[in-house]
C-alpha cells in the first residue's frame, strides 16, 4: 500500500490517498468537489500483450508536397487508459488524428484500434472510435434532439437513448431550441451527446474544452471520467495541460512531425528534474523580498506577489528553509508545496527539443 499526499488543482486543498502501485483511482474533491483520477507510481504486476492495447502506432509517416507532417513515429495506449496527445501547433497532432480515423492515408506505417488495422479492417476499426472533431458543426434548423435523431439513424442506433444523452450533457432545456442558436460551449456539448451515441470502446476528442468557460469545461470533465470508469479508452489533445494533467495516466507530446516524450506526467517531471515551488505567505511583505530571506541556504530561486513567497528548492532543503524563515521571526500565515505542472514539463520539453538540445 502506498500513501500519497495530491493537491486539488481547482481549490489547491491537500489530499492523502492510498493504493497500490499502479493502481488508478477517482477522486472527488471534498472541498469544491472537482473529480480527478490518480494513478500510483509504480509498474502493475500484469504483462501487456497486444490484446491490452485500444491504440497501437508503428512507424507512422505522412508527407505533404514534400514535407513530413508525421515521421516515423510509433505509441500505444493501453485499453481503459485516459491518454493524452499533445504538442504545439503544426507539430502533427491533427495528421495523426486523420490517419488513426482513415480519413488520411499514411504514406508508411500501421494503425491499429482496438485490434482491427485501419487498413485491413476499415469497417471494424471505424465502429470502435467515437470522434469529437475540434470545431463542431451541426445544421443551424435542427433542434439537438432533430440532430442526434439524424446521427442516430445514420448509425442505426436506438433513439430512445437520445433524451438520456442531451440530459448527460447537461443540455435537457434546450429540446425544442434550434442548434443556429447555440453558443459555442452548447454546440460542443452537443458534440459530446453526438460522439457517445453507439457507446464504442474508444473515444478520440480534439480539444473537447477548448475556449469553454469554467461551467462546460466541468461538464466535459465528469463526461470524460464517466465514460472511463464504465470500460471506454479516452484520447485527447487539448491545450489546457492542467485538465491533462488531472484527468491523464500518460501522455504523448509530439513535435516537428516526431514523438519526443511518452510517459506519466510524475515520470515526465523526475526525469526533467522540475522541482516543486514552496508558496509562502508572510504578512506584511507587501512585494519586497527581505534581504535576511535571500541569503537563506539552499534557495534556487525566489519571487514574490503581494505577501506571498514563491521559492525553488529541493526536497532536501524544503524544510530547513521553512524553519529559517519561521526561526528569523517572520509572521507565516500559510504554507503550500507546489507540485511541478504539465505545462512546466511540456514548455521545458518543446524548448530543448526546439533548439535541438538532446
Amino acid at each position: 500500500m502506498v500513501d500519497k499526499t495530491i493537491m486539488c488543482p481547482n481549490c489547491k486543498k491537500h489530499l492523502t490517498i492510498q493504493g497500490q502501485p499502479g493502481e488508478k483511482i477517482y477522486i472527488t474533491c471534498p472541498k469544491c468537489d472537482t473529480k480527478g483520477k490518480f494513478t500510483f507510481p509504480g509498474k502493475t504486476s500484469y504483462k501487456t500483450t497486444d490484446e491490452s492495447y485500444a491504440l497501437n502506432i508503428e512507424g507512422l509517416t505522412k508527407t505533404f508536397n514534400g514535407f513530413k507532417a508525421v515521421d516515423n513515429i510509433s505509441f500505444s495506449v493501453k485499453k481503459g487508459e485516459i491518454f493524452g496527445f499533445l504538442g504545439p501547433n503544426g507539430a502533427g497532432k491533427t495528421t495523426t488524428i486523420k490517419s488513426i480515423l482513415g480519413l488520411l492515408r499514411a504514406d508508411s506505417g500501421n494503425i491499429k484500434i482496438n485490434g482491427y488495422d485501419i487498413k485491413k479492417n476499415e469497417i471494424e476499426a471505424k465502429r470502435s472510435i467515437g470522434y469529437l472533431p475540434e470545431r463542431v458543426a451541426f445544421y443551424d434548423n435542427l433542434t439537438p434532439v432533430q440532430t442526434l435523431n439524424f446521427f442516430c439513424e445514420l448509425q442505426g442506433a436506438d433513439k430512445s437513448i437520445i433524451s438520456g444523452l442531451l440530459n448527460d450533457v447537461g443540455l435537457s432545456d434546450t429540446l425544442d431550441r434550434k442548434v443556429g442558436g447555440f453558443s459555442k460551449g452548447m454546440l460542443q456539448l452537443l458534440g459530446i451527446a453526438q460522439t457517445m451515441i453507439g457507446k464504442t470502446p474508444v473515444y478520440i476528442l480534439d480539444e473537447p474544452m477548448g475556449g469553454l468557460d469554467p461551467r462546460w469545461v466541468k461538464i466535459i470533465r465528469d463526461k470524460i471520467i464517466k465514460l472511463n470508469e464504465q470500460g471506454a479508452t479516452i484520447i485527447f489533445s487539448s491545450h489546457i495541460l492542467s485538465e491533462v494533467q488531472t484527468l491523464c495516466d500518460e501522455v504523448v507530446i509530439i513535435n516537428k512531425g516526431k514523438i519526443i516524450a511518452k510517459d506519466t506526467v510524475e515520470n515526465l517531471n523526475k526525469y526533467l528534474k522540475i522541482k516543486p515551488r514552496l508558496e509562502i505567505t508572510i504578512t506584511g511583505l507587501n512585494g519586497k523580498i527581505p534581504e535576511i530571506i535571500k541569503k537563506i541556504d539552499g534557495i534556487e530561486s525566489i519571487d514574490i506577489k503581494n505577501d506571498v513567497l514563491f521559492i525553488t528548492c529541493d526536497s532536501v532543503a524544503r524544510i530547513n528553509i521553512i524553519s529559517e524563515i519561521k526561526d528569523k521571526g517572520f509572521d507565516v500565515k500559510d504554507i503550500k508545496t507546489i507540485e511541478p505542472s504539465l505545462e512546466e514539463a511540456f514548455m521545458k520539453i518543446v524548448t530543448k527539443d526546439d533548439e535541438g538540445v538532446a
